[in-house]
């Protein structure tokens, strides 16, 4: 499997060389493509991708309006960013169950159920293929059944809104918002995940000091007996064996 991280920027105004355009993250297993998310900023891009299917975790503009004037593919979504997407110009709709695994081309995808947003209800994609599984993330508070999402993972590919501040809020009965990277990498440590990357930058790295910031995250990952931590950038290609 190769994870190429096409866009690394989240919806934020800030952008640099590295976090450029928002999400978008491309899967290849041998011939076969599938991409995840499409946000807003590709618009203009979109209809030269050769993928098999763009996959959707959520409706906010920064993961899925580049589709809003249609798709060369199938697109990949829950029901509730379907009703969302209700006007997109997407010729092929195809349902993406819950908790059902779902082959696209030799690439196994789950969605789970995460809390980040009421208005645009998000999910996070435990992917494998051959003997490589990963769990994408890119926009979250919380994930539901996270046992079963991150067990025997290689790779956790989660939310960099914040390094250590946390953005999760409760205004009504649930929570929303973006758990910081610190909490992920406890999450990792719990299920014994070996390898974690961020992507979807909040301002806090994409303004910063991303060298000192790095680091930073790598010793949480240290403390937590993490083997690996990265930040991806626009163009980050990562080969799981």
């Amino acid at each position: 499997m190769k994870v190429t991280f096409m866009g690394t920027r989240g919806y934020i105004d800030a952008r640099s060389p590295h976090h450029r355009r928002h999400s978008a993250t491309k899967i290849s297993y041998y011939d076969h493509t599938v991409i995840i998310d499409c946000g807003q900023d590709w618009q203009d891009e979109v209809h030269k991708w050769d993928a098999e299917a763009i996959v959707i975790t959520h409706a906010h503009p920064d993961h899925a309006f580049g589709l809003k004037e249609g798709a060369p593919c199938p697109v990949f979504a829950t029901d509730a960013s379907w009703e969302k997407m209700e006007n997109f110009a997407i010729k092929r709709r195809e349902r993406m169950p819950q908790r059902r695994p779902i082959e696209i081309a030799g690439i196994t995808l789950e969605a789970f159920p995460v809390l980040h947003s009421t208005r645009a209800p998000a999910v996070g994609y435990r992917i494998s293929a051959g003997r490589v599984a990963i769990f994408y993330v890119p926009d979250v508070a919380w994930i539901e059944d996270r046992d079963a999402a991150l067990s025997g993972i290689r790779v956790y590919i989660g939310d960099g809104a914040t390094v250590t501040r946390s953005m999760v809020r409760k205004p009504g009965e649930v929570i929303i918002g973006h758990v910081p990277i610190r909490t992920q990498l406890t999450w990792c440590q719990k299920l014994d995940v070996p390898r974690a990357i961020f992507t979807h930058l909040g301002s806090e790295i994409v303004e910063g000091d991303e060298e000192q910031l790095e680091n930073e995250i790598r010793d949480l990952a240290k403390e937590r007996g993490i083997d690996r931590v990265e930040i991806a950038h626009d163009g980050t290609e990562v080969v799981l064996r």
